[in-house]
């Protein structure tokens, strides 16, 4: 049964969020210490956040929180999801986060960005995925990797990721509405790199009919994504594994795609062929939505920490993404880009592909 929307309930959820803003502060207070002691980083030119830019960064995370609630007070999606946290993943992979920090360290230090373990096999991925986004274990090919992945995610945005997240769907819903597409399973959802489910997990509520389907190249990732995603009631969500730059389905199959958290760490060449293949994928009247970082043009006063994040994580791609046209490179595929916005760290860009073509 979905939580009822009550003052009660948004002071629960206000409580959850603020509970997670801290531990995410906290964590990384302790990790900066340790590895002053473990492995002390080498120079880098990060430039220094000032109170000011802090305030301004405080001020979005607390706009971001006010429409989540009102997403799901307005039945977007239920109060439900607001609490989605997977707690037998934080008990049981916190540990091994904390196990794995020292060689991530140690990769950062000596800039080791395509290492991976005996037995994993890079061949068959594309050059600009088989690297250690982040300097992560394994990138994204190992079991631990896929453990780890929202424990790590959820730490670097103090808690809001799956806010974040949840931001691609009330335009999905409405635009899907506006071209006459229906909550049923005739309505078919794809979300691009799926990775472990998180997304699919919140389209799953907030489409509770409609026939969902996940693509992504780690098998890793997606058997994590099957066993996160198989308490869900209803259908379950189809996944398989392939490639975004040439999606394994007829034209026009969908009505709607979703993608989160993946241009940019994309090539500028690729991030056009996946726009491409979600066109050809989508039903004239479908619906795009992209989910990714702020870029310079929108939100310029966070520039320091746009331009600090390729210093201190490895993300090769993320210089040209900040200043790149998606909205450009959507009306050149033949989508109607309908609107951008942002939202605390993120950006957002919803593109229709014309009811006509």
């Amino acid at each position: 049964m979905a939580t009822t929307a009550t003052p009660l309930t948004k002071l629960a959820y206000q409580t959850f969020q603020q509970g997670k803003s801290y531990f995410g502060l906290a964590h990384k207070v302790l990790s900066t210490q340790l590895r002053q002691v473990i492995a002390p980083p080498s120079e880098t030119n990060t430039q220094s956040i000032s109170p000011q830019l802090l305030l301004q960064i405080q001020q979005r995370m607390n706009l971001l929180l006010e429409q989540d609630w009102a997403d799901a007070e307005q039945g977007i999606y239920s109060t439900d999801v607001l609490f989605d946290n997977s707690w037998d993943d934080f008990f049981r992979y916190y540990p091994a986060l904390w196990i794995d920090q020292p060689q991530v360290w140690n990769r950062i230090n000596d800039k080791r960005f395509e290492e991976f373990s005996p037995g994993i096999a890079t061949e068959d991925y594309p050059k600009y995925y088989a690297r250690n986004f982040h300097y992560q274990t394994d990138g994204y090919l190992s079991e631990n990797s896929a453990n780890i992945y929202d424990l790590q995610v959820e730490i670097l945005f103090n808690g809001t990721a799956d806010a974040m997240r949840r931001r691609v769907l009330a335009p999905l819903k409405q635009s899907l509405m506006m071209s006459g597409f229906d909550n049923s399973a005739k309505t078919r959802i794809l979300d691009i790199a799926c990775g472990t489910g998180r997304t699919l997990r919140f389209l799953r509520d907030a489409f509770s009919q409609a026939s969902l389907y996940g693509i992504d190249l780690s098998p890793a990732y997606l058997r994590k994504a099957n066993q996160m995603l198989s308490s869900l009631p209803g259908e379950l969500p189809q996944l398989m594994q392939a490639n975004a730059e040439a999606l394994p389905y007829v034209d026009g199959f969908f009505q709607g795609v979703t993608s989160v958290f993946m241009f940019h760490e994309l090539p500028a060449p690729v991030r056009q062929n996946v726009i491409n293949e979600a066109y050809r994928a989508l039903q004239p009247g479908g619906t795009f939505v992209i989910c990714d970082s702020i870029q310079l043009l929108d939100s310029p006063e966070l520039k320091v920490s746009m331009e600090n994040f390729p210093e201190l994580f490895h993300e090769p791609f993320y210089r040209n993404y900040i200043e790149d046209d998606i909205d450009g490179r959507l009306e050149q595929a033949g989508f109607d880009v309908m609107g951008n916005h942002t939202h605390f760290m993120s950006k957002y860009w919803v593109a229709r592909k014309p009811a006509e073509a």
